[in-house]
């Protein structure tokens, strides 16, 4: 295993009460020391920089693996996603209990079939 990948050991989320609510009670909820969460609710209310900031946040720890982030608040900083191209930690988009998911829009989707295109 490359150095560093042993310490990512968390699922992050950033999502609609529903979504973070069911992954909580998973088990996956943790606040560190410095009492940084790795779960943000969000609504589509909430202002597109505090997603993209959490984004941002989330992609530069060390001991996030996964980020899972509803479609809905992943089209608030679509652009932001687009431009994430590190394999670690991994971008899964996931459908809310309001909006359905769809795969045209999806980052990481559309990057796995230009591969299979080349």
């Amino acid at each position: 295993m490359a150095t560093g990948l042993k310490d990512r050991n968390l699922i992050a989320i950033i999502g609609d009460e529903e979504s973070v609510t069911g992954m909580l009670l998973t088990g996956i909820g943790n606040v560190d020391q410095n009492q940084k969460a790795n779960f943000f609710v969000a609504t589509q209310n909430t202002d597109s920089s505090e997603i993209e900031n959490t984004f941002k946040e989330y992609t530069h720890r060390k001991d996030v693996a996964i980020i899972l982030i509803n479609q809905w608040a992943a089209d608030k900083i679509r652009q932001v996603l687009d431009e994430y191209t590190l394999t670690f930690p991994t971008i899964l988009e996931i459908p809310s209990k309001d909006q359905p998911y769809d795969p045209t829009k999806d980052s990481v989707l559309k990057r796995v079939q230009r591969l299979f295109k080349d």
